[in-house]
């Protein structure tokens, strides 16, 4: 039997079918349908929620709820990569420090870093929980909250964690300054300099950089755009090359977006569990997917194994509040040991105002509706690359996060392309700094995660414009 709110979705939805409404028209207000159909507003209420979790409409802030627009035809994607078969050192990071001084220009225009533009962030809400943090807890806040960090906030990440079915203690928790702190803190637990550590490519930079600054030698392992890296390359890795760990990040990678499916992330576990390996889980984009369902956490899968879960609100809730977290299993002691030598702890009024916003509800609340932006931005910025760059374009089709992976005509080079558009006041990620071996060369990443306006726009036809001069060709 259908439940109220059940009801009065399926009425909607079936006029949205017969074209009562159409893509970007207002639904009726929740006031309103909740006297037509003699229902609580709390029904209603739910019942829109309904259809934003099945992706046919979308809240937008202070204005309502809207029916969304039609996807785009899907572009093309890239095909699985293919790196060099050997591990090599980690170099020209460089271009990374540029782009990231680059995205706190206000007069750039942000299409490189994966900084989400403040309108996909509840800046109020943080404001507010940061405001009662300070007054509430004064004491506190002029405190370190040494390792493993503060209990409230511990909590709250289990308890999360929990309901996406890996179960974990607070104890076993250590509060970070954000997922690359943790990163670098679960590769010097497993790794000593020299050593060789199994990588996606491409891959986050930011992985590379700690790789670099650790003194490791990366090894790229083939990736699939969708369903990411290459278990049959990686066994053949394993039997090749004295990898000490393997780095991936399962859950909509950065920059492909890929997800693996979850039988792929159980022969993972199994593969370097046979080989004695420790797996370092980056879910930094775990909460982003576009589906209602969270996808699988590797650690669950082998919650006795090695396993180093990696995690952060960096691009949920805000970057700058810094605030990551480390499961490192049975290398807790020394993880903890290894934070408060490099910074004492991680700062406590964001981790207060963070637990507040978990506690509270408002995370979950603003993940309901950021995840419907951001599926919207990834579709609109797809399609108008897809309508504005030459002929023999690809793009990823990412099912969560904000970045598209963008190949290009062979012929073109990503780093002068990138050069020139920053003399124009855009900012692109070009494709060799997602690769220890600088491979990518006629790729970039995109950040869809910008203020989507009439500028935006114009740097997308610029970036076109560009692409059909001779002289961002490779040499």
């Amino acid at each position: 039997m259908e439940t109220l709110y059940q009801q009065v979705a399926n009425e909607l939805k079936a006029g949205i079918e017969r074209g009562i409404y159409q893509p970007g028209d207002r639904l009726p207000g929740v006031r309103t349908l909740s006297k037509q159909r003699n229902v609580s507003i709390a029904t209603v209420i739910t019942a829109y929620r309904h259809l934003e979790d099945a992706g046919l409409i979308e809240a937008r802030n202070r204005s309502g709820y809207y029916l969304r627009e039609k996807p785009l035809p899907l572009a093309p994607e890239p095909l699985t990569s293919r790196p060099p078969n050997k591990p090599v050192p980690v170099n020209g990071q460089a271009l990374v420090l540029n782009m990231g001084k680059a995205s706190h220009d206000p007069s750039v225009i942000q299409l490189g870093a994966a900084v989400p533009d403040a309108s996909f962030l509840p800046v109020r809400a943080i404001e507010r929980a940061i405001t009662e943090a300070a007054r509430y807890h004064r004491n506190s806040v002029a405190a370190y909250e040494f390792p493993p960090g503060l209990p409230a906030l511990r909590r709250q990440i289990a308890r999360r964690m929990v309901e996406a079915g890996c179960p974990v203690h607070p104890d076993e928790i250590v509060i970070t300054n954000g997922c690359q702190e943790a990163l670098s803190l679960a590769l010097r637990a497993v790794t000593t300099p020299g050593d060789v550590v199994a990588v996606e490519s491409p891959t986050f930079y930011g992985l590379l950089q700690v790789i670099d600054n650790l003194g490791l030698k990366a090894l790229e392992i083939p990736t699939h755009p969708r369903t990411g890296i290459s278990l049959e390359a990686l066994e053949l890795a394993l039997e090749q090359w004295p990898i000490k760990a393997c780095a991936v990040t399962p859950n909509f990678s950065n920059p492909l977006g890929s997800c693996m499916p979850g039988d792929h992330k159980t022969r993972l576990v199994e593969l370097l569990a046979s080989h004695d390996i420790p797996l370092v889980e980056d879910d930094v984009y775990g909460d982003l997917g576009f589906s209602t369902v969270r996808p699988s956490i590797c650690k669950a899968l082998s919650p006795a194994g090695d396993v180093l879960y990696c995690g952060s609100f960096s691009k949920t809730l805000a970057p700058g509040l810094r605030i990551g977290w480390i499961v490192p299993g049975r290398h807790q002691q020394q993880v903890e040991y290894m934070k408060y030598v490099l910074n004492l702890a991680t700062p406590t009024i964001p981790q207060l105002a963070v637990a507040s916003l978990l506690e509270g509800g408002q995370y979950e609340r603003h993940l309901r509706k950021v995840k419907n932006d951001y599926a919207l931005a990834v579709s609109r910025m797809s399609g108008t690359v897809m309508a504005l760059f030459p002929e023999g374009t690809r793009i990823t089709r990412p099912e969560g996060g904000f970045v598209i992976w963008v190949e290009l005509p062979k012929d073109v080079n990503s780093l002068e392309l990138a050069q020139q558009a920053m003399a124009r006041g855009i900012s692109i990620a070009p494709g060799p700094i997602f690769s220890a071996s600088r491979k990518y060369r006629n790729f970039i990443r995109l950040s869809c995660a910008c203020r989507w306006d009439e500028t935006a726009m114009k740097a997308l036809s610029t970036l076109a414009a560009l692409l059909a001069r001779k002289d961002v060709s490779s040499t």
